[in-house]
């Protein structure tokens, strides 16, 4: 079994009940359970909305046409950015 951290919450009476009656609900053996399964099946979808960038088509199109424009140079903005990825190992 991998070794378990502890993680403390204060939460105020009524959401303490309610996750209470949720955990018997679904048949948790506890809250913890209970907190942990919430946390495992959402935690993933979260970060995966965080970290994908959703544009229509039109912006999609105008981005290539950027991209590929070979005249055009990139703005001090984006090459300092550019280099802050870099330093940070991306």
């Amino acid at each position: 079994m991998a070794q378990r951290e502890r993680m403390e919450m204060r939460v105020d009476p009524e959401i303490k009940r309610l996750a209470e009656r949720a955990s018997a609900v679904l048949g948790c053996a506890s809250v913890t359970e209970f907190v942990s399964a919430l946390i495992r099946d959402n935690a993933p979808k979260i970060l995966e909305q965080q970290s994908a960038i959703e544009v229509t088509n039109a912006q999609y199109d105008r981005f290539m046409a950027i991209c590929r424009d070979t005249e055009r140079k990139p703005s001090a903005r984006i090459l300092e950015a550019a280099k802050r990825l870099d330093d940070e190992g991306y």
